[in-house]
């Protein structure tokens, strides 16, 4: 198995790409190792000092290391742990882990189309740079996305929201007046 990497715009994230599927669908991101606790390849990453969160994509894992650490020290357990965890054949996540992607039904007319804006048009972009953007609500005339992966504490993630996303959104949805990141 060879697994490539490639920077993202944020320096401390590196995209390691295995050549297989690992998410079906979603993402999934873990910022603590108690998040970890759902998926064994997130556990075994988190297990590597300087690790400071996971993210799965579609056909990557985005890995963002603490200031502490310089990628030379942490790159080749990574990608031992990655290697490992496929060449085994684990499961990415133990069972009973759910996604917990909101519900669409429950948005207004509004906000669907600002979300499928955001999944068709922004998310794909993103997820070239080892991030995603996810819609969080549309309230009196904002939008509140939550960056995660590379672009959570990506220096260019602020740019991003405001020339990008916020323009687009204002182009298409009229009643959008601001874009904001939400921050948990």
């Amino acid at each position: 198995m060879f697994i490539q990497t490639e920077n993202t715009p944020n320096p401390a994230t590196v995209k390691f790409i295995p050549g297989v599927k690992v998410m079906s669908s979603g993402v999934a991101e873990f910022e603590s190792n108690e998040q970890a606790q759902a998926s064994p390849l997130a556990q075994r990453i988190f297990e590597i000092k300087g690790v400071q969160s996971v993210f799965f994509g579609h056909d990557f894992i985005a890995v963002t290391k603490t200031d502490a650490v310089e990628w030379p020290n942490i790159k080749a357990p990574i990608l031992s742990a990655v290697m490992q965890h496929f060449s085994m054949g684990e499961p990415l996540f133990f069972e009973g882990h759910e996604d917990g992607d909101k519900n669409d039904d429950l948005l207004d007319e509004i906000s669907k189309q600002i979300k499928e804006l955001i999944d068709t048009r922004v998310r794909p972009a993103v997820a070239q740079d080892g991030g995603d953007i996810v819609f969080e609500k549309f309230d009196k005339g904002i939008v509140f996305l939550k960056m995660r992966g590379a672009c959570s504490g990506c220096p260019s993630s602020t740019i991003t929201l405001k020339n990008g996303v916020e323009n687009m959104l204002r182009h298409y949805v009229p009643e959008v007046l601001e874009v904001r990141q939400t921050m948990e």
